[in-house]
C-alpha cells in the first residue's frame, strides 16, 4: 500500500479557524501539513477556498451532513443543506470526498433505519457523480450498539451500502462503540479509504447509548496520538488502502497546534504518512 497523506479535520480547531481563518491555516503548514479535512464548510465556500489557495493547502476531503435535516454534534445542532449545495460548495474549495460525519442513535438501532441510511447514502453517491464527487461516512460509536443477526448495525449498513461509497473510520470512536479496532480495520478491507487518527482513554460505557447520560466533547479524555487505549499503531499497520491519515482531536488536551503538531509528528516519525 502507498503511505496516506497527512490531514487534520478543522472541527479540531473550529474557534482558532472561525477566529482567524488564514493564521490557523498558516500554523498547520508551518507544522509540515499539507491538507486539511474541511467542516462546516457549505455556507462559506469561497472564503475557504480562498485561505486555502493563500496557506498553499488543500482540503481533498470534508465533513458535511448528507443523511439528515439536522446534524447533531456534541456540541451543538447546525441546520442542513440539501445534497445539491452540499456538492456545488465542495466542488469550488476543491473536496474530491464528502463525508457524512454523523447519524443519531435513535437511527441505527433498528434494521429498517440501518436500510434507510443506506439508502439515503447510495443515492447521495449518484447525486455526487454528476458533480465528480465521491461521498462517504464516518463513524463514531453508536453505529456498533445494536446487532442483527450476528452482524453489528454498522456491518449491516455496509453490506447495504454501494461500493463507491468510501468508508472513514474514527478508530477513537470504533474502540468506544466496543469494536476489536485492527480486526475492523482488516475486514474494511480497501473499502477503508481514511481514518481518524484519535487517541485517548476510552469511557467505560458507550456514551451513545440511548439510556446514557448526556455528555458533550469537554467530557472526553484524549491524547496524542500513541498515547491513549487506541491500538492506533497496529491499526495503521493493518490498513490496505488508506489515503488519508486525518489528525482529529474532539477535546484537545492543551495547545491546538502544538497538538496537531504532536500527533503529525507520530504520524511522520513512525512512518505511517508520505
Amino acid at each position: 500500500m502507498a503511505l496516506p497523506v497527512a490531514s487534520v479535520q478543522l472541527y479540531t480547531l473550529a474557534a482558532e479557524f472561525t477566529a482567524d481563518m488564514d493564521g490557523s491555516l498558516d500554523k498547520l503548514a508551518k507544522i509540515g501539513l499539507k491538507n486539511v479535512e474541511a467542516f462546516d464548510f457549505v455556507r462559506r465556500p469561497a472564503e475557504i477556498r480562498a485561505a486555502l489557495d493563500k496557506s498553499g493547502l488543500a482540503s481533498p476531503t470534508g465533513h458535511a451532513p448528507l443523511l439528515s435535516d439536522e446534524l447533531w454534534t456534541p456540541d451543538g445542532s447546525i441546520p442542513t443543506p440539501s445534497n445539491e449545495v452540499v456538492f456545488e460548495a465542495a466542488a469550488e474549495i476543491g473536496i474530491t470526498t464528502v463525508i457524512d460525519p454523523m447519524v443519531p442513535t435513535e437511527r441505527w438501532i433498528t434494521e429498517d433505519g440501518v436500510k434507510d441510511i443506506a439508502e439515503r447514502l447510495n443515492a447521495a453517491s449518484e447525486k455526487a457523480k454528476e458533480f465528480g464527487l465521491k461521498v462517504g461516512y464516518h463513524n463514531h460509536a453508536q453505529e456498533f450498539l445494536a446487532s442483527f443477526d450476528g452482524q453489528t448495525a454498522y456491518q449491516r449498513f455496509l453490506s447495504l451500502v454501494d461500493p463507491s461509497v468510501e468508508i472513514e473510520l474514527d478508530l477513537f470512536w470504533a474502540l468506544v462503540g466496543g469494536q476489536d479496532v485492527v480486526a475492523l480495520v482488516e475486514e474494511l478491507g480497501d473499502r477503508l479509504v481514511a481514518v481518524h487518527v484519535k487517541d485517548g482513554v476510552a469511557p467505560a460505557s458507550n456514551p451513545f447509548a440511548p439510556d446514557a447520560p448526556k455528555f458533550n466533547s469537554s467530557d472526553l479524555d484524549q491524547r496524542h496520538a500513541g498515547e491513549g487505549d487506541v491500538p492506533t499503531v497496529e491499526a495503521l499497520k493493518a490498513a490496505t488502502n488508506v489515503k488519508y491519515a486525518v489528525i482529529e482531536y474532539d477535546n484537545v488536551p492543551g495547545d491546538v497546534f502544538e497538538d496537531v503538531e504532536n500527533s503529525y509528528r507520530f504520524l511522520v516519525d513512525g512512518g505511517f504518512v508520505a
